[in-house]
């Protein structure tokens, strides 16, 4: 089992330090969370929690991701990052394409994509994007954004993007496709594609997504080999649980280390310590 670090909602010069430090310590990756701007006021409900209401505050940093991800990249050796998760909907695929791949040639092949379909659409209406049918679009642009990360000429003909003739450099090493999201329509997708990137949930039914991802690879005649499963559980915090959860399919954990120590009030020294703390607990050295 891998485990990712995940620095959302944290100053990002904070966030620089603990990529050194997870990087040091021999974590496996990083996530990186995305929003462009955070509207005031919103008609729409954020759906992962039960009230609908944010779990960060006004004047949170949210840097973007591929600026973050190509410093970050040059600052670590072996550290991995991932976006957790990333909405090319809501931009051009041509803007998506050139910034991903960039971060990725900087990385060395250290870049996975996790992307979802959007939840904001007052986000999507500033960004000049639509949010109907903004699944379907997705589904297309994740095919687009593949053929642009290919070496040589590129056509594209589509329903919602047509492509002339053109190239893109500089070309990328491959990138994984990890699909966000707790609904079957986002299972479905994510069984299409690389991975999946579950949210704040328990590890049943953590377990339960993966034995639904495991149907659906199969129904597509995929298998489970290089699979990727990537979610915090928010009951898991002894061995024992992250082995039930490892023999069920998950691959990969998603955590704030610092929060089984010092919470989330931690300084950064704190919170480099948690992480020390953490892989010594779970034997993770051995």
């Amino acid at each position: 089992m891998k485990f990712y670090v995940s620095p959302a909602f944290l100053p990002t010069r904070e966030v620089v330090e603990l990529a050194k430090a997870a990087d040091d310590l021999g974590y496996d990756g990083f996530g990186i969370p995305d929003h462009v701007v955070n509207l005031e006021k919103l008609a729409t409900p954020y759906p992962y929690t039960k009230d609908g209401e944010r779990r960060w505050q006004p004047f949170t940093d949210w840097p973007d991701p591929w600026v973050l991800i190509g410093a970050l990249a040059l600052v670590t050796e072996r550290l991995h990052f991932v976006t957790t998760v990333y909405i090319p909907g809501m931009r051009d695929p041509y803007s998506v394409a050139k910034a991903v791949g960039t971060a990725a040639h900087l990385a060395g092949g250290r870049v996975e994509l996790g992307i979802g379909v959007g939840w904001c659409e007052e986000e999507f209406a500033l960004m000049g994007q639509r949010f109907d049918r903004r699944g379907k679009r997705t589904d297309e642009l994740l095919e687009l954004l593949r053929a642009l990360w290919q070496p040589g000429w590129t056509e594209f003909d589509g329903e919602f993007y047509q492509t002339p003739r053109l190239e893109m450099e500089p070309t990328p090493p491959p990138i994984p496709i990890y699909v966000g999201g707790l609904s079957d329509v986002a299972l479905r997708r994510a069984a299409r594609n690389d991975g999946w990137i579950g949210d704040l949930i328990t590890t049943d039914r953590a377990i339960a997504s993966a034995r639904r991802l495991r149907e659906l690879r199969a129904e597509n005649g995929l298998g489970m080999e290089d699979f990727t499963i990537l979610t915090p559980l928010v009951d898991a915090v002894s061995i024992a649980d992250y082995e039930r959860a490892e023999a069920a399919g998950i691959t990969h954990i998603l955590t704030m280390p610092w929060m089984f120590y010092s919470g989330p009030e931690a300084t950064t020294v704190e919170k480099i310590d948690g992480m020390k703390r953490f892989r010594k607990d779970l034997e993770l050295d051995r």
